[in-house]
């Protein structure tokens, strides 16, 4: 499940996209995960001016499921095109 800050909109692989050009641009993707014995996690993906940031679980190592990964490929996909911009 992609997962964005307040005032962000979602959007899920193969799912809508933002339609209006107007609308402001996503800044925060969270991704969610687990960790090597199956707590929740997640994955906050980011832009800073023109640097895509990747936060992972503080001292653990984040598990992705084969559906998790594909949500932080589309995630880093969208944040690179915005830090490009």
């Amino acid at each position: 499940m992609l997962r964005t800050a307040p005032g962000t909109s979602a959007s899920a692989p193969g799912g809508d996209r933002e339609q209006a050009s107007s609308a402001p641009a996503r800044r925060e993707w969270r991704v969610r995960c687990g960790d090597v014995v199956n707590r929740d996690r997640s994955l906050t993906v980011f832009v800073d001016r023109n640097r895509v940031v990747l936060v992972g679980p503080p001292g653990e190592t984040a598990v992705l499921t084969a559906g998790q990964l594909g949500q932080l490929r589309t995630a880093l996909r969208e944040a690179a095109e915005q830090a490009e911009r």
